[in-house]
């Protein structure tokens, strides 16, 4: 069957969009709740300690013949009416069992999708980015339009916002076909055996690193922004330049990874992961810095997620796709998400906003070493081919 182009990049725009309109303003939202950076980043954190085990649970059902896009679907309808609860809440213990609600479910839905995708591509994972640069569009709109509404609305409005964007999710999961999966010739390996293998376990390590070393950013860069003056439309402005640059590395990706390889785009997304989180700890009273940090994004997400998913795909053949994409994702926006937004949350008051981020530039040299002392081989290498 033709590649269902925009049915696909419709479900990226509207997942993404929803973390533009989330993850950048809804610590801001908790903050008017009168809630501390410790509750602040508990709540949040369940968005990662979700990811942690949902999406194993589901790529192990999907695996296993369960039907990838029934789970998208439900996923979307239950992840809608858990959001509904934030109406009603406003203390700590609910709004935590909301949040956990929203995110077992949200969190299921886009490693199968990413999946289906690859699928619909059949062997041209170098088209990948032309649909998930939508997502990178949703992000972008959502995140100008929330940052510009709420410096004149109260932030109660954000749940109005992200109930939208969810519904959105919803109508797109109801259109998404199913694919066939891609052949896998020969004996496939159980996953154990994919996971005994050192260049395996040491990229997810490092994908977990990574996103240890996302966590403050995710959670607290909205408030360290705005306790240094900067407007909501202002901080709208630099998260979406950030995904401006990822748009662009994402376009580029297929000619990066013909004349580089995954590996040094990995090695080099890693160091300008070290040097972008220094110049948020440290650089946010001059702009050419923050406008240079954000831009690094490009980097430190774009070419860094777009060849870890790939090389991924390639090492996760057949019926383990589902569980290796659920693998990458829990291990790394799961366990490395959750263990950088909970340390942040804790030294944030304490250690202030430099140190919090200098943990998060060592957290990306681990990931650089790891990759550099055992990520090698085929479905890496430039000699391999895109990946």
């Amino acid at each position: 069957m033709p590649l269902p182009y925009w049915r696909l990049s419709g479900y990226y725009f509207f997942y993404f969009a929803f973390v533009g309109a989330f993850s950048p303003y809804f610590g801001l939202y908790l903050q008017s709740l009168s809630f501390s950076a410790w509750d602040i980043g508990l709540l949040m954190s369940q968005m990662q300690l979700m990811r942690l085990v949902g999406p194993y649970a589901w790529g192990w059902l999907a695996d296993r013949g369960h039907g990838r896009v029934g789970i998208v679907r439900l996923a979307g309808g239950i992840s809608f009416l858990g959001f509904l609860a934030f109406f009603w809440l406003d203390r700590l213990e609910p709004m935590l069992a909301a949040m956990a609600i929203l995110a077992f479910f949200w969190s299921a839905a886009l490693p199968l999708v990413e999946t289906l995708t690859f699928d619909h591509l059949k062997g041209q994972p170098g088209r990948y980015g032309r649909i998930r640069l939508w997502g990178s569009v949703g992000f972008i709109i959502a995140v100008l339009g929330t940052g510009a509404l709420l410096d004149w609305v109260p932030e109660e409005a954000l749940l109005w916002v992200c109930a939208l964007i969810l519904a959105g999710i919803l109508l797109f999961s109801l259109l998404l076909p199913e694919a066939s999966p891609r052949p896998c010739p020969g004996v496939q390996p159980p996953v154990g055996r994919i996971l005994a293998q050192p260049r395996v376990r040491a990229l997810l390590a490092a994908c977990f690193a990574m996103s240890a070393a996302h966590g403050a950013y995710y959670i607290f860069y909205s408030i360290h922004l705005a306790a240094h003056g900067y407007s909501k439309s202002e901080v709208g402005l630099l998260w979406s330049l950030g995904v401006l640059a990822e748009i662009l590395i994402f376009l580029l990706m297929p000619r990066l990874t013909r004349w580089l390889g995954a590996r040094q785009i990995l090695l080099i997304s890693f160091a300008a992961a070290v040097l972008r989180f220094m110049l948020m700890g440290w650089g946010v009273d001059w702009l050419v810095l923050v406008l240079l940090g954000q831009v690094l994004h490009a980097l430190t997400f774009g070419s860094y997620h777009a060849a870890a998913i790939a090389a991924v795909n390639h090492w996760f053949p057949g019926n383990s796709q589902a569980r290796g994409q659920a693998l990458y994702s829990s291990m790394s926006f799961g366990a490395g998400g959750l263990l950088g937004g909970l340390i942040s949350g804790w030294i944030w008051d304490g250690a202030g906003a430099g140190w919090v981020f200098t943990l998060s530039a060592l957290f990306a040299l681990l990931g650089w070493w790891l990759v550099w002392r055992w990520v090698k081989g085929e479905g890496v290498s430039r000699e391999a081919g895109p990946v």
